[in-house]
């Protein structure tokens, strides 16, 4: 699939890396096909912010990051019935993320975990949800990021 994005450019992406939701993302119900793409292929990609790349709208793209990174423990409880349409979901095929808020004054960034996106990687379905849990929409990061990076010795 092909597509011209504002952030990349112009990108082939292979049908088996496109990610479907067909909700949408939440308040972009129509924008239904996305893929993630990293800022380098260097990258630790369990540990940096990633994008989820609408491949039907160009200018849509959302910073994304694997929860862990700040929160180790993080396990909201979702109902099964709202998974359900993802396909069967195991440890080993449930990829979650968590949008991110990068602004101007890059000390406020914060993630929203309370509307994680779950992935099936086996089916590449996908959904954003909002879990039941009592999880920030706007979770402050930049002190935990800050910290995980002095810790690896960055």
């Amino acid at each position: 699939m092909r597509a011209n994005t504002r952030i990349f450019g112009e990108i082939d992406i292979p049908q088996e890396k496109i990610i479907t939701m067909e909700k949408g993302m939440i308040g972009f119900p129509d924008l239904t096909h996305y893929t993630l793409i990293y800022n380098s292929e260097k990258e630790d990609k369990k540990r940096s912010i990633m994008w989820l790349q609408s491949m039907d709208d160009g200018d849509m793209a959302f910073p994304v990051m694997t929860p862990d990174i700040i929160m180790p423990d993080y396990k909201p409880f979702v109902n099964e019935e709202i998974l359900a349409p993802l396909g069967e979901l195991t440890d080993e095929n449930m990829y979650i993320l968590v949008t991110v808020n990068v602004p101007s004054d890059i000390t406020k960034i914060a993630c929203n975990l309370k509307a994680p996106i779950i992935i099936n990687t086996d089916t590449n379905k996908a959904a954003q949800i909002i879990v039941e849990d009592d999880f920030k929409v706007h979770f402050p990061i930049y002190d935990i990021i800050k910290g995980n990076k002095e810790r690896a010795g960055e």
